[in-house]
């Protein structure tokens, strides 16, 4: 497709900000690199944060004139360890003591105890469960409990460190899905002007309806990303996705909860399901996990981002790759040459499996099927542009796969502008809108030519809506640049 922007991908670049990325320069380069949605993890982030950053991103996304959408991935109800003074070493047969807030002294002990933050600890473990620490690298065994204590064997060895995050794989635990850390986050980040949230351990559908109105009070319209990252979230998987804007599949606690070998089966049917539905889904954890140290991934890694680029996902994500890691912009470069080299082998029929209960749905195939068939002549170019305030449009066009054509979607909604910078090959501009439909157009395809994405003479399928005997109607029309 000749005088595409070199940027063009189908599938979507997340990455999370920290330390190694958080500084103006390096901000640049990562957006400049082909970055389309920036995450804030709030495991490690404040308020005050958020702020500071959010408004840092947005200065230089106008400083160098590509705009990217911001999710806040909120801490969720973790279980975790609490402080130590100096790290444990534990051995295959040692035994330590977790204890809740509310125990009992237990000065003059003969094993190690240590803090846990969940009152409700000792009474969601039965004696022989499995405790699962610090992401799954060491592995306890409940011996006894009390009210308020629980005794565990060591299984594997391990070293622990303050702030150690628990898995308690099968159990259900009886935490709020929102926080109070979370919500003052959330209030942080809806005064920032955040695009997406990402809700931690979504375990049901009722998780994202609390959120929702939340942020309804709050006056955001920040669209609602599910973590599925516990097998109750597997199992509801159906009603999460109906509930929520978009999933992630967060592999790093989802593959502690679940035996490993079923992780890249569960990966497919949640990519499946979310496709049914026309929700956005994004591959997460462990992408290229080698290059927080390495300059080069693994033949492994390349493999799984293959697959998730082949599985259709609308996204992938880094995370330790782009916070901690020595090779942040270099990981997105693999990303996005993976990504471009992987595209064109992929199947171009459109996904047959959506299930969207909607009139428009039939034009939006309609409009896919003959852009991509205007496109296979000759190799010519073309591409699908609609206009859109809600994002609605531009999410169903996105879901329904239209191979080796963009999506264009114009808005005049600022916030809609950047939450169609997630699904699948939507590239979103924004524009003013006239009363005159025919100067909208005009005025679209102009900028369309000028940032280089079409030449003149291409053919464009150009969804629209017109005033017809005092009824809006919905139109599909062929134009030409």
């Amino acid at each position: 497709m000749p005088n595409l922007s070199a940027h063009y991908r189908h599938t979507k670049i997340i990455a999370t900000l920290g330390p190694a990325t958080s500084s103006d320069e390096k901000l640049i380069e990562l957006i400049q690199a082909g970055v389309d949605v920036v995450r804030l993890n709030m495991a490690h982030g404040s308020p005050e944060w958020v702020i500071e950053i959010v408004a840092t991103i947005r200065r230089i996304s106008n400083q160098i004139n590509r705009q990217v959408a911001v999710m806040m991935d909120v801490k969720g109800p973790e279980i975790r360890t609490g402080l130590v003074e100096h790290p444990i070493e534990l051995k295959k047969g040692d035994q330590l003591m977790l204890v809740t807030k509310n125990a009992q002294s237990m000065e003059g002990s003969s094993i190690p105890v240590v803090d846990v933050n969940y009152e409700g600890f000792p009474d969601a473990v039965e004696i022989g469960a499995t405790v699962l620490v610090d992401s799954g690298l060491m592995r306890w065994k409940v011996v006894s409990k009390t009210d308020s204590s629980v005794t565990c064997e060591v299984r594997t060895n391990g070293t622990l460190s303050s702030r150690r995050h628990i898995n308690l794989p099968g159990v259900h635990v009886d935490l709020p899905a929102l926080t109070e850390k979370d919500q003052v986050d959330l209030r942080a980040g809806v005064e920032a002007g955040i695009d997406f949230v990402a809700l931690s351990f979504v375990r049901r559908a009722e998780d994202i309806h609390q959120l929702r109105r939340f942020l309804a009070a709050e006056d955001s319209d920040a669209r609602i990303i599910a973590k599925i990252e516990e097998q109750a979230g597997v199992r509801n998987m159906a009603e999460i996705i109906k509930a929520s804007d978009a999933v992630m599949v967060a592999r790093g606690d989802l593959g502690i909860e679940i035996d490993l070998p079923k992780l890249p089966l569960v990966q497919t049917q949640l990519v499946k399901a979310c496709q049914a539905e026309g929700k956005p889904v994004i591959i997460a954890t462990h992408l290229l996990e080698s290059m927080i140290e390495s300059p080069i991934p693994t033949r492994a890694e390349i493999s799984d981002v293959c697959n998730a680029v082949r599985e259709q996902a609308d996204a992938v994500m880094l995370s330790g790759e782009t916070t901690t890691g020595d090779y942040p912009i270099e990981s997105v470069d693999t990303l996005v040459s993976i990504i471009q080299e992987i595209e064109p082998s992929v199947s171009a029929e459109l996904n047959d499996d959506i299930e969207l209960h909607e009139p428009k749905s039939k034009m939006l195939r309609a409009a896919a099927m003959l852009a991509q068939d205007l496109a296979s002549e000759d190799g010519k170019q073309s591409g699908i542009v609609v206009f859109t305030r809600s994002g609605f449009l531009a999410y169903v066009l996105g879901a329904l796969r239209p191979r080796g054509v963009p999506i264009f979607a114009f808005t005049d909604v600022e916030s809609t502008f950047r939450q169609t910078l997630l699904p699948w090959g939507v590239e979103p501009f924004l524009i003013n809108f006239s009363d005159d439909p025919e100067k909208t157009i005009a005025d679209a395809m102009n900028t369309l030519r000028q940032k280089g994405w079409v030449s003149s003479g291409t053919w464009l399928v150009v969804i629209t809506n017109a005033l017809a005997h005092q009824e809006v109607i919905d139109t599909m029309q062929l134009r030409r640049v």
